[in-house]
């Protein structure tokens, strides 16, 4: 409901003092002609407006002609307060009053869409489907649209890779089998005629890599590169993909394309870059650049305006390029003011007037000049120019032409001839670096081309951005186990500095790994992922636009551990010893140190009394270097608490758990307390160094010795072994015989002459196993007969030092001097004699117990330093050791190297080479070698000579010390070394020019032919390849050799580099090769023959077998039952073509039995068998065969004879009789019915078949042959 006149007025005057709420503060009004106008402006548009807010306005309007004159207000306090509650009033009136209108209004029940539930990015694996929800509000319902990194996504031409649905409000996009290059940006746009509305969300696909050996890098900061990087290395020494493509100052066909450089240059320094374009919505990619640009910004022109584009870049060095880059965000090829329209929005809805007025048209004009032309970017490849538009171009577009002048002539040359370039930008190219250049522009459209603009000056070709300073030297601090952080100073005086990038490396591989992927611009950077132990040392580059800075200079090595932190709690709070007024106590060192020694111990107590206990009071001020204390003052038959705090370099630990209630009253035993300070040195794989501390409490008598226990930490306490039978009068002991990877505890018992005390508290377990990088100590003498003995550790730590003891006790200065550096410790005898036996043993601090022990003796009666003739070798006479003695190799060209190799040698050592006690030198004839760190002494010789027969020897001095090898040749050992050097030597010339890899030789094939081949090496197209026979060349195309063809076949080769010649002697004079040739054809021969046949004839039986090939050489023998066949008129043996056969005539009952054919090779025989049965018949008598035959189906039955069908007739009777008998019948046999009768049975499961052999005779021809004989 609207309120009345007066009321409005009132309201009017109050929302013009709620913009002014100072105290004193002046209210200037509208005056009355400025109201009139604005009534005239909106005369016409009233009668398209609500009633109700016609009425509202014209309240104000008569509210404002009231207020015509300038008003001054002076305020008092009180009067502002109550004003102010007055406005706030009004204010929620107002409010809702709007929001009642707005109800009341049909026009606000549109609204533009709005995301109630936006979608949420995803992270996946590959191969996974992934889906996106939404839930848009609007009315009218608005249309929603997908794009993929601003590209739409067309669902009908991939409808199996993309499916969107829409329920109502509800919205989704469900990507499918999701592969690498669906990581993206995906975008929903809701539209509707209020307005629009947007939402993206990320979508990341990973890999799942497989596990690579991937060299110079540490497995951890591969992982990094591939999680990180924008492409993979796929050529080893190649960059690694650029970062960070982005585009800028894009206009009509004009677009700047910057990147950051990569981590990784590979195995060269980069070289420059390319840069790839392609067009939005399809997969062409066009190269940019011909030339490969080492600035990470570049120009890109020949856009088509309009077009969306979307760029990469790859990297190139001496190895190759790297993988494209990821691509950019796709922009669009259009004018930037186009551009801000666009991104604008909807406008709000206007509510003046638009006025159109005549104006003469502009088409035809000729533009203006353009201004303020400059060079915005100037590097040796290209030069970017930049300026205004001209005032005066009419309606139409203008475009471009760009001219320049070389300086010091008038010639302006137009740039772009072909076509004028439509953006306020261009790049040129193809300048000449060092020259200067000017530059200017002239517009043109249809009317013609304007007049050119002022002139740029004089601009030099070359680069204007220096690359970075060198970075300043890191330091490197501890972080955790496997981070370090490292510190550096900025560059000075670095432009566009894009950022630094860290790498690191083991020390004494140098090989650099990256430690960040992206640079950093900040001067602080945590490295992860390094070896815990490990060694590093960290450099820094910086990097902008036009590349690398120098690498800086390395920082100090640093172990990669945590952080030195605050001991840990201390164990074992003990009663070692209790009088009257004050108590002796002992306790645990606590297991972790926190990275830094233990410097002392503070011990707390408290009085107990019942179930009450006090406040902890301090016992000392000052820090412990015992783990044992005296607290005195205290008094007697009072129950205390005990508690003790640990101090490193880095603060005080936590207090231990208090101790149990100790009664302070004098003890009355008679042996002696526990040993305390239990500690182990010197671990092995099987002994270990165990040290203890005296008891605080003797008992009635000095303690006089001790006894060592010791278990597997996993027994039981039955399982207690001493590790000695008589009593250990030293506070250390040595214990052998343990087992390598076996835990062990210890513990220690003290005597006097009252007995043996209580054990004292246990250390371990200790684990029997060599520290890794532990070395032993050993004894040198230098040059001067200085004796010392040396301990190394490389990996030492920061804060760690060498500490030697004699005894396990502090060292006498006076006898010993130490000399500690880079890892190394030399304690030196100051004068050595009998006061220097015992052993010496050396601790590396801050470790896990590095240490070791070298013990001097006496051996036997005679002192070891001063008689033993051990020391007088070694030490005062020393003799170099050889590790091998002098020995000689034969090398490629026929050189001989004599070689030996010392066990160890200073700097210092000489060597003298002898020849029968001649000095030689290093020359023509000789060269000499000598690598003092492996001891290895060569000489070579680059061929023997017959004077060369003698004696060699190596003399070598190093300092006092001494070594003599020798090595004699001399005659047949000598003669042979010389024929192998001249050989070897041979050899070697003959390869340098066209050479037969293997000489000719013979190969006899399964057809029994003969080749000869060969293998020839270092040929070249020229080289000329000749074969002969008898000295006769054989040419090519030449008729095939044949089997028969004997004689002397020699092959040449010739360039100009040199000429070999391989000879084949094939004659048959004794030849060895001829002899081989003919064996090995024979036995293929042999091997060929076919199993025997037979045949019958109308004289009689042929027994045969077929060779591949038949040899005059090939001796072939027949024998009938074991027995040499004799020839004769009846039988007979021999060979047709390739068949070797036995012919019997008229055979009989007795030539039944078994025939073997043997083939002789000359080297063994092959042997065929045939078995010859059935039966003779005498001529004219009737020949009955039968057989009887089953098969299911009753099989197909038929006879033959030699193989040749037989079919029933007037001679030849078959029958097949109930399906199961078969017979051939012939009435009178005469002797053309003799051979080898078979009987086929057939059905679909398979075949088989009878055989009989039937021989016919006549009677009266056989008694006319036993006739002749007789």
């Amino acid at each position: 409901k609207l309120s009345t006149l007066p009321k409005r007025a009132k309201l009017l005057k109050c929302i013009f003092l709620l913009a002014f709420p100072h105290v004193g503060f002046f209210c200037v009004c509208p005056s009355h002609d400025t109201v009139r106008e604005l009534m005239d402006a909106q005369k016409e548009e009233a009668t398209e407006e609500g009633i109700n807010y016609v009425a509202m306005r014209n309240l104000f309007v008569r509210e404002a002609r009231e207020a015509l004159d300038v008003k001054v207000v002076k305020k008092t306090r009180s009067t502002q307060i109550k004003e102010s509650v007055e406005r706030m009033e009004l204010s929620r009136t107002l409010d809702e009053w709007t929001q009642f209108r707005r109800k009341m209004n049909p026009d606000n029940l549109t609204h533009p869409p709005e995301f109630t539930v936006k979608p949420r990015g995803q992270t996946v694996w590959e191969g996974k489907t992934v889906k996106l929800h939404c839930t848009v509000a609007g009315w009218p319902r608005p249309k929603v649209a997908w794009y993929k990194n601003n590209v739409l996504i067309d669902v009908k031409a991939h409808p199996e890779k993309y499916t969107v649905e829409s329920n109502y409000n509800m919205h989704s996009l469900e990507i499918k089998n999701c592969d690498f290059f669906d990581t993206a940006q995906y975008y929903i746009s809701a539209l509707n005629v209020k307005g629009e509305a947007s939402s993206v969300a990320t979508v990341v696909v990973k890999r799942k890599f497989k596990r690579l050996k991937i060299k110079h890098y540490s497995q951890v900061c591969v992982c990094v590169c591939l999680a990180l990087s924008d492409a993979d290395v796929e050529v080893e020494g190649v960059p690694v993909a650029p970062l960070d493509v982005r585009c800028h100052d894009v206009n009509k066909d004009y677009v700047v394309v910057t990147w950051k450089q990569p981590a990784v240059e590979g195995s060269s320094s980069i070289q420059g870059y390319y840069i790839d374009r392609c067009e939005v919505g399809c997969h062409h990619w066009a190269l940019c650049n011909d030339v490969p640009v080492k600035y990470a910004r570049f120009p890109v022109t020949g856009l088509v305006e309009g077009r969306s584009y979307i760029f990469r870049v790859r990297a190139v060095n001496k190895a190759g390029i790297s993988r494209p880059s990821r691509v950019s965000e796709a922009v669009v090829a259009m004018d930037p003011s186009d551009r801000a329209r666009l991104r604008a929005g909807p406008l709000a809805p206007w509510t003046g007037m638009i006025k159109f007025t005549e104006e003469d048209p502009t088409v035809g004009v000729v533009p203006g000049e353009p201004t303020d032309v400059v060079v915005t970017e100037a590097t040796k490849s290209y030069v970017v120019l930049a300026w205004k538009p001209p005032v005066q171009r009419g309606h139409e577009g203008v475009m471009y032409y760009i001219e320049k002048c070389i300086s010091g002539t008038d010639t302006w040359q137009r740039v772009n001839t072909s076509a004028p370039v439509k953006s306020p930008r261009f790049a040129l190219f193809d300048l000449a670096e060092g020259k200067s250049y000017s530059f200017r522009v002239r517009c043109c459209n249809s009317a013609g081309v304007s007049e050119p603009s002022v002139s740029t000056g004089e601009i030099t070709v070359g680069d204007k951005l220096d690359l970075p300073s060198v970075p300043s030297i890191p330091v490197a601090t501890r972080n955790t186990a496997t981070s370090v952080v490292v510190f550096w100073k900025a560059c000075k005086d670095v432009k566009h500095l894009v950022g630094y990038y860290i790498e690191c490396s083991v020390v004494g591989t140098d090989v650099w790994m990256p430690c960040n992927n992206k640079p950093v611009k900040q001067t602080r950077f945590v490295c992860h992922g390094l070896t815990t132990g490990a060694n590093y040392v960290f450099r820094v580059k910086a990097v902008n636009p036009a590349g690398y800075s120098q690498s800086s200079p390395n920082s100090d090595a640093l172990v990669v551990l945590p952080a030195i932190s605050v001991p840990g709690k201390s164990t074992g709070v003990t009663l070692l010893e209790a009088v009257k007024d004050y108590m002796v106590l002992g306790w645990s060192p606590p297991a972790n140190n926190g990275g830094a020694d233990i410097r002392g111990y503070f011990l707390d107590y408290r009085t107990v009394k019942g179930n009450a206990v006090g406040k902890w009071h301090e016992l000392n001020h000052k820090a412990l270097t015992t783990t044992s204390y005296k607290a005195e003052n205290l008094k007697e038959n009072v129950f205390y608490e005990f508690q003790v705090r640990a101090m490193n370099m880095a603060g005080v630990s936590k207090a231990s758990l208090p101790s149990a209630s100790l009664e302070c009253k004098e003890w009355t035993l008679t042996v002696p307390g526990v040993p305390v300070g239990l500690h182990v040195l010197e671990i092995r794989d099987t002994s270990v160094v165990v040290l203890w501390e005296t008891p605080t409490f003797d008992g009635r008598t000095p303690v006089n010795g001790y006894y060592l226990d010791f278990k597997e930490a996993s027994a039981g306490e039955e399982c207690w072994k001493a590790a000695h039978e008589k009593v250990n009068k030293m506070k250390y002991m040595k214990v052998t015989g343990l087992k390598s990877g076996t835990s062990y505890v210890f513990r220690v018992r003290a005597q006097n002459l009252a007995g043996v005390g209580k054990p004292s508290e246990l250390v371990g377990p200790v684990l029997a196993k060599t520290l890794p990088g532990t070395k032993e100590i050993y004894v040198d003498v230098d040059d001067d007969g200085v004796i010392s003995m040396i301990f190394e550790f490389p990996e030492m730590k920061p804060g760690s030092e060498f500490v030697w003891s004699k005894n396990y006790q502090a060292i006498d200065a006076s006898r010993l001097t130490i000399v500690s550096e880079q890892g190394k410790s030399r304690a030196i005898f100051n004068s050595p004699s009998l006061e220097d036996l015992g052993t010496f043993s050396c601790v590396v601090t801050n470790t896990d117990g590095i240490s070791s022990s070298f013990t001097l003796t006496e051996e036997g009666e005679s002192l070891l330093l001063c008689s033993s003739a051990w020391f007088n070798k070694i030490w005062f006479s020393p003799v170099i050791p050889f590790k091998t003695e002098m020995a000689m190799e034969l090398l490629e060209k026929g050189r001989v190297r004599f070689w030996t190799q010392v066990e160890k040698c200073t700097s210092a050592c000489q060597v003298e080479y002898v020849f029968n006690d001649l000095i030689i030198s290093h020359g023509q004839k000789y060269t000499m070698n000598f690598d003092k760190n492996t001891g290895i002494i060569e000489m070579f010789m680059d061929s023997l000579e017959v004077t060369d027969e003698g004696t060699y020897t190596f003399n070598l001095v190093d300092g006092k010390a001494k070594g003599t090898t020798s090595l004699v040749l001399i005659g047949e050992e000598f003669m042979e070394l010389q024929k192998k050097s001249q050989f070897e030597r041979a050899e070697w010339v003959r390869k340098q020019g066209p050479h037969f890899v293997e000489y000719l030789d013979f190969v006899v094939t399964s057809e029994c032919d003969v080749l000869l081949k060969c293998k020839v090496g270092n040929v070249r197209p020229e080289t000329e390849i000749t074969w002969s026979k008898n000295s006769i060349e054989i040419a090519e195309g030449d008729e095939d050799l044949s089997k028969k063809d004997a004689g002397v076949y020699e092959v040449f080769l010739k360039d100009d580099r040199g000429r070999d010649k391989s000879t084949f002697n094939l004659t048959d004079a004794g030849n060895p090769q001829m002899e081989q040739l003919i064996s090995l054809l024979c036995a293929i021969i042999s091997n060929s023959s076919s199993e025997i046949k037979v045949i019958s004839t109308e004289h009689g039986i042929i027994l045969y077998s077929t060779v591949t090939y038949y040899n005059e050489d090939l001796r072939v023998a027949w024998l009938h039952k074991e027995a040499k066949i004799a020839a004769s008129e009846r039988v007979k043996a021999g060979v047709t073509g390739e068949q070797l056969w036995l012919k019997i005539n008229e055979p009989t009952e007795k030539d039944k039995g078994r025939y073997t054919m043997d083939i002789f090779d000359g080297k063994g025989s092959v042997k065929r068998f045939v078995d010859l049965i059935g039966q003779a018949w005498e001529e004219g008598k009737s020949l009955n065969l039968t057989g009887n035959v089953w098969g299911d189906p009753v099989p197909e039955v038929s006879w033959t004879k030699n193989d040749k069908l037989l079919v029933s007739d007037e001679r030849y009777k078959l029958k097949f009789e109930q399906g199961k008998f078969a017979s051939i019948t012939i009435a009178a046999v005469t002797t053309t019915d003799s051979g080898k009768y078979a009987l086929l049975v057939k059905n679909k499961y398979g075949t088989e078949a009878g055989e009989f052999t039937v021989s016919v005779y006549n009677p009266d021809d056989e008694e006319a042959k036993e006739e002749k004989k007789d």
